[in-house]
């Protein structure tokens, strides 16, 4: 008996391995009703087959079909998983009743594909589906309610990357709850980009009400609304929760933290209100918080979370100090970019995060000294402390990161040589250190032992880059993408003829000397996209060819350059930026230039020798944002077609010879911010309704040195709702007027603009969003000055002096509480100066001379720090700081007052 027992213990591992090796023969046995469903599938379909990794491979040659690439069966040789991702498929699917007629799938997933056409409700008759990926396959339009069919379901993917497309997925009929009632076997939902507006605040119940069992939840870019509602506290056994980009307006729910299980919480961009909650979820491994609007300490109580991988506070307003995370050994990509963090740095911060790999703590407020241990952490890779208050000198590190390629140490104030270590990482690909204190030489022969490196920023340092050691033959420059060396005192030209891959190129505010190299056209292969020498010494012609060369972003302003604009610069169909100012160009502007502005969106030819008219040739659908032809010799009128330009912002004409009226043709835009017109020969009133209900954007009005005429209308400063803007509205790094060109891309041109204060020239060479200014001097305005003019809150310039303007100054000019400089001199003014203008305690500039003012000037605040000059000219104004004194008569003062209003003596006596 034992013998048999042993026996029969050998025979069990034997019948086994058998039976498995029964499992793989009936595995592979493909029935023929499945294969030849299978291939009507492939032929109802359209794809790319020279793209196609599975169904280009599928072939009737080919008996098994269960080991076709994508396809899955079970034992008895059914297809029970469909595998078609990324198959580049555009077509058919509707028709396709070949896939419907799969009835023992399980699994389909056509993800990542290219249709455009509704989800075929033929999938609804699949319903031993577990799983269906239909994510970022292009489907569009309503959900189909068949799909509700498929009650089994345990995974349903239907998310998109684009959920701002015009055609997208949405549930409204049915709408989210019909949808998934019957479906309580569902694990894991994810619907990003689905439209789900239509349910309003109603998702939490509906979720929580039929998926009982739901352990994954994203509902990105849904166009739901908040508040998270409490009945979310049903699902348990939650362990991702995404809901980012969705208007939810509410706090984060306490009771997240009662989700034992919960690991991601993602909730980026959902306007969150409040501070973060101190109570925190203990198993989290993944936090994404970007753009939440939380303000306050980030919570101390970060430092449990002992499973803690990614954390992302960025975009927030956190303040106070960097929380220590020594318990969360398992951290690997921390982000507190954008905050208002302070305090230092030090050692203790990063010690024991061995599997740190990406560090962003950019944008802040950080200062201090950077230890050199968090070059040395290990496993990082990418280093970003740009824009915050680090000071001194960067230490040589000895044992920096092996696989560290990303550093950012721009915009702070670090200062002495650029330590010899940063030049000794050999994995190094983006090195930038702009906008600090660095010192030295730095010869870029150093650079070549950085055999990786695509992007170089030393730009705005007080470096001194010597180019001449790169010019032996045995130096081998990496080939960069991006090179940015403003402001590094080159004497010449670097050597780049070898960079065939460059697409960015900055070498301005240098001291380059002579003509431009024809070598530099053929830089990136000719795929040179953003070219900038500006502020050189450059000089000769711009060569006659340059517009074949032309990517996207062309500045040679501030430098020699005379000569004509060559006509080939209509060619460059890509250009989006061109700047010429500050030369010495002369002859006429090519009309092509303008006829093909659909996509220039920055034109400054400002400061030229520039002749003859402004071509009328601005096309239907110009893209124009800035166009800036100031101080030429430019004459005729402003062009009629300029009209044509719908996005204009800033229009600066000024100090050439046009003849013109006011530029009415241009009342109905509603982008403008800039008008510059000055010293000019425009003539004729400025009426009104020239600009009734428009211009709501503008910040600068300058018109002065003119000759038009006419009364200031009293509705002509109503409409200017961009002088108006709120007193807390801050000046930020993105708030400037400036053109945004590469749209997916960070890189800006800043426009500029000159203004006069206190008969001084400012340029404004970041105009910020909040400037506001109005300059009407030198003209033949007369009547009153509007009351309406006080309503302009934000002005901080204004200028009406040298007309014929008359009667009081108005009261309501001392609410103008930010107003820097005044300026009413030379005019016909009468009245005493009123009391109010003393509140305004930000004027730097006041000029009331030569008018018909009377009385005493206001003694309090700002004008006891005005001189004499502000007020000469008025003879009957009395009081420091002018000599005449103020007569007395009895226990008061008197005014000096114009004879005509002086009190008769014996009048008193009647």
């Amino acid at each position: 008996m034992t013998t048999l027992y042993f026996l029969w213990l050998f025979l069990i591992p034997l019948f086994q391995i058998l039976s498995g090796y029964h499992i793989f023969l009936v595995s592979s046995q493909c029935l023929d009703d499945q294969k030849s469903s299978l291939l009507q599938l492939k032929g109802s379909l359209w794809y790319d087959s020279t793209l196609s990794n599975k169904l280009a491979k599928w072939n009737q040659k080919t008996s098994e079909c269960c080991n076709w690439d994508g396809v899955t069966c079970d034992l008895s040789g059914h297809v029970i998983a469909l595998e078609l991702d990324d198959e580049t498929i555009s077509s058919g699917i509707e028709n396709a009743s070949a896939l419907f007629s799969l009835q023992y799938l399980e699994r389909l997933n056509l993800a990542y594909n290219r249709f455009s056409v509704g989800i075929p409700v033929g999938i609804g008759n699949l319903t031993n589906l577990k799983c269906l990926n239909l994510s970022n396959a292009g489907f569009v339009g309503q959900i189909p309610m068949m799909l509700s069919r498929l009650t089994k379901l345990v995974t349903l993917d239907l998310s998109t990357l684009f959920p701002y497309s015009d055609q997208r997925l949405k549930l409204e009929n049915p709408n989210l709850r019909h949808f998934i009632e019957n479906s309580t076997e569902l694990r894991e939902l994810y619907l990003d980009g689905v439209d789900l507006s239509s349910q309003r605040t109603e998702w939490c119940q509906s979720l929580s009400s039929y998926l009982p069992y739901l352990t994954v939840l994203s509902l990105r870019a849904c166009q739901i609304s908040g508040p998270i509602d409490e009945s979310l506290s049903k699902l348990q056994i939650l362990s991702i929760i995404r809901l980012d980009q969705n208007n939810l307006s509410t706090t984060v729910p306490g009771y997240f933290a009662n989700f034992t299980n919960l690991t991601t919480v993602s909730l980026d961009s959902c306007n969150l209100q409040e501070a973060f909650p101190k109570k925190i979820f203990q198993n989290l491994s993944r936090i994404d918080l970007f753009n939440c609007n939380f303000t306050g300490p980030v919570p101390s109580t970060m430092a449990n979370l002992i499973n803690l991988v990614h954390l992302d506070f960025s975009l927030n307003n956190f303040t106070g100090s960097i929380p220590y995370f020594q318990r969360s050994k398992k951290l690997a990509h921390l982000d507190l970019s954008r905050n208002g963090l302070t305090g230092l740095l030090s050692p203790a911060h990063f010690e024991g995060l061995s599997e740190l790999v990406y560090i962003n703590l950019g944008n802040n407020l950080l200062n201090g000294i950077l230890p050199e241990y968090i070059f040395e952490i290990p496993s990082l890779q990418m280093l970003l402390l740009n824009s915050n208050q680090f000071v001194g000198q960067v230490n040589d590190f000895h044992n920096a990161s092996s696989s560290l390629y990303v550093i950012d140490l721009s915009n702070n104030h670090l200062n002495g040589s650029i330590p010899k270590s940063m030049f000794e990482i050999g994995m190094l690909k983006v090195l930038s250190l702009s906008s600090n204190f660095f010192s030295g030489t730095v010869p870029l022969d150093l650079i070549g032992r950085l055999s990786n490196l695509t992007r170089l920023e030393l730009s705005y340092n007080n470096l001194t880059v010597d180019a001449s050691s790169i010019n032996s033959t045995s130096f081998i420059f990496p080939q960069l993408r991006l090179l940015k060396l403003a402001s590094c005192r080159l004497q010449k030209f670097p050597d780049l003829k070898s960079q065939s891959r460059m697409i960015h190129l900055e070498l301005s505010d240098n001291q380059i000397r002579g003509a431009i190299p024809n070598w530099i056209w053929g830089i990136g292969s000719g795929n040179l996209a953003h070219l900038n020498l500006s502020f050189n010494q450059l000089d000769n012609s711009i060569p006659l060819d340059i517009g074949n060369y032309l990517g996207i972003f062309l500045s040679l302003a501030n430098n020699r350059f005379a000569g004509r604009i060559p006509e080939s610069i209509c060619n460059a169909s890509y250009l989006q930026v061109l700047d010429f100012s500050n030369n010495a160009l002369s002859g006429t502007i090519p009309p092509c230039l303008l006829e093909y502005s659909t996509n220039l969106g920055v034109l400054n030819l400002g400061n030229n020798k520039l002749n003859g008219i402004i071509p009328d040739s601005f096309p239907i659908g110009c893209a124009l944002q800035t166009l800036d032809l100031s101080e030429n010799k430019l004459q005729g009128r402003l062009p009629k077609s300029l009209v044509n330009c719908k996005l204009l912002e800033v229009l600066n004409v000024g100090n050439n010879k046009l003849v013109d009226r006011f530029p009415y043709m241009l009342r109905n835009s509603n982008s403008l911010r800039v008008l510059v017109l000055r010293s000019n020969q425009f003539n004729g009133s400025v009426q009104c309704d020239a600009t009734r209900n428009n211009w709501k954007n503008l910040q600068i009005i300058d018109i002065a040195s003119n000759n038009f005429t006419g009364v200031l209308n009293a509705e002509f400063f109503s409409n200017w709702k961009g002088m108006m803007v709120a007193d807390d509205y801050v000046e930020t790094g993105r708030n400037h007027i400036q053109y945004k060109f590469l749209q997916l891309s960070n890189l800006y041109y800043q426009d500029t603009v000159t203004i006069t204060i206190k008969g001084l020239e400012w340029e404004l060479v970041k105009i910020l969003r909040v400037y506001t200014a109005i300059d009407f001097s030198s003209n033949r305005f007369q009547g009153v000055i509007p009351d309406t003019i006080g309503n302009l809150s934000s002005l901080y310039v204004l200028n009406l002096s040298h007309n014929a303007l008359e009667g009081p100054i108005p009261k309501s000019i001392g609410k103008l509480q930010i107003l820097e400089s005044l300026d009413l001199s030379t005019n016909h003014l009468s009245g005493e100066i009123p009391s109010e203008l003393a509140s305004l305690t930000f004027l730097a500039a006041l000029n009331l001379s030569f008018n018909k003012l009377f009385g005493k000037i206001p003694s309090t605040n700002q004008f006891q720090t005005f001189s004499a000059d502000s007020f000469e000219g008025n003879s009957c104004l009395c009081g420091l700081p002018l000599n005449n004194s103020c007569q007395s008569n009895g226990s008061e003062s008197l005014s000096l007052l114009p004879p005509t209003l002086v009190p008769d003596s014996d009048s008193d006596d009647e």
